[in-house]
């Protein structure tokens, strides 16, 4: 049976594809993760960035323990269907799990990596 939303994309050979959740309104990067299709199929019916966790083997809703949910406003598909971009409303501001609004905050100065962005809230008071 066709399934639009599902069949365009170019899964992984472990049924995954790459995110990138990207601010709505500002455009600013926050975070790549992970998706299979029902995390794809969830995220649609909930308006909300579903992603999928390797590290525990299951569906991860953003900000289910932090709180810093992404509502999800667009979903769309790269030119080769293997990379997924969400469109997001970060709620609370926070998207990395260090505290910080993105999780690209570290860059390269030519010569080492440096820190560009603040902690906004300690880790540790929000898990």
């Amino acid at each position: 049976m066709s399934e639009p939303l599902i069949d365009a994309i170019q899964f992984n050979q472990d049924g995954l594809v790459p995110a990138i959740a990207q601010d709505a309104d500002s455009g600013e990067i926050l975070m790549m993760a992970w998706m299979n299709a029902e995390s794809i199929r969830l995220s649609m019916a909930e308006n909300r960035a579903i992603y999928y966790s390797r590290s525990r083997q299951a569906l991860w809703r953003k900000g289910e323990q932090s709180g810093h949910i992404q509502e999800l406003k667009a979903l769309l598909l790269d030119c080769d269907g293997d990379t997924i971009l969400l469109k997001v409303k970060q709620i609370g501001d926070i998207a990395c799990h260090t505290g910080r609004r993105s999780c690209f905050y570290q860059q390269f100065d030519g010569q080492s990596w440096q820190t560009i962005s603040d902690v906004l809230k300690d880790p540790n008071t929000i898990y």
